[in-house]
């Protein structure tokens, strides 16, 4: 019984922690979304869309996917008649660069800075884009979408309606968040107890060395993978105190998980878009393998640089 207590105990203080960040970010860019500034910075950045083969209008879905969510970026998509190659183009942006404003400011709950994450998320999203449109000649048919369509619920007029749907969207944002953080909490405490967390490291040590980071990171990465950056926080924020996880292997497995993370989720709710998601799954993930194996070298290698230099200043000083 003391096992399930500290795992409530665990998730009702973590849902606690990011609540205060989600709520008042949730309720600042749902009400944002009714004024003319998205429009404003979607028409600021539309001159440069022709260099990644996007028309000007796509700039309103990438800001809004960007600001908002996934989900808000892609029924923006869906309003819009693109052609595949546009569309798979703006999918894979979004699928590496997407809820900025509330997944940035989870991660500094984490103990990372926000500057370096957000600046690696966006310089994946426009080199993607700029590099499947220069290589991809196909893909000028017209867009088929599927599964959805584009309709939506009849939007507020008043200021008062407008703050009713943003405390709205903001509280069921919490409430999702305990929904899944709580259970998910209880089952880490219980499976920590109980030293089943030690296997999934055995599991994932493959990849753990592949990235050169320690094994006690394994629990962060398998959260990060599985259920996201923003519902995943609650578990990485737990791993990071009890497994003391080193603040270089910290940014590298953040660094992998914003190329890819909640792999299943984020990969088919594309689905609706009428386009092939495999190619979206095997571009995060060899994208995330790549980056993170060249950055824990070169950080590894400028460390044993610095550590040899300060041997050396040790041993003139003497």
């Amino acid at each position: 019984m003391g096992v399930v207590k500290r795992g409530l105990l665990s998730g009702l203080q973590t849902t606690w922690t990011l609540g205060k960040i989600i709520f008042p970010i949730t309720l600042f860019v749902t009400l944002l979304g009714y004024t003319p500034v998205l429009g404003w910075i979607a028409s600021g950045i539309a001159p440069v869309m022709n260099l990644i083969g996007l028309p000007g209008e796509a700039a309103i879905p990438l800001v809004i996917g960007n600001v908002l969510n996934l989900f808000a970026g892609i029924g923006a998509i869906l309003s819009l008649e693109l052609t595949v190659k546009e569309v798979f183009i703006l999918a894979i942006m979004l699928s590496f660069s997407h809820n900025l404003i509330v997944e940035s400011a989870v991660a500094t709950k984490v103990g990372i800075k926000v500057f370096p994450i957000v600046a690696v998320r966006m310089f994946l999203a426009l080199y993607s884009a700029f590099v499947i449109n220069l290589v991809w000649d196909g893909g000028s048919e017209q867009a088929v979408y599927g599964l959805a369509s584009a309709t939506q619920a009849a939007e507020p007029t008043t200021i008062l309606g407008m703050v009713s749907v943003g405390l709205q969207t903001a509280f069921w944002g919490v409430a999702q968040l305990a929904m899944v953080v709580i259970p998910l909490m209880l089952v880490v405490q219980i499976m920590r107890e109980r030293g089943w967390l030690k296997v999934i490291s055995k599991w994932l040590s493959p990849l753990t060395r592949l990235i050169g980071v320690d094994r006690n990171t394994s629990v962060t990465l398998a959260s990060g993978l599985t259920i996201g950056l923003a519902y995943g926080a609650g578990v990485m924020i737990d791993a990071v105190k009890e497994d003391k996880v080193k603040k270089k292997d910290l940014y590298i497995v953040f660094i992998f998980l914003v190329a890819c993370h909640a792999v299943v989720e984020d990969t088919l709710v594309f689905v609706v878009l009428g386009i092939p998601v495999w190619p979206l799954l095997v571009i995060r993930v060899i994208t995330a393998l790549l980056l993170t194996i060249v950055i824990s070298r070169v950080w590894t290698r400028l460390e044993k640089r610095k550590e040899s230099a300060y041997g050396k200043d040790a041993l003139y000083d003497h």
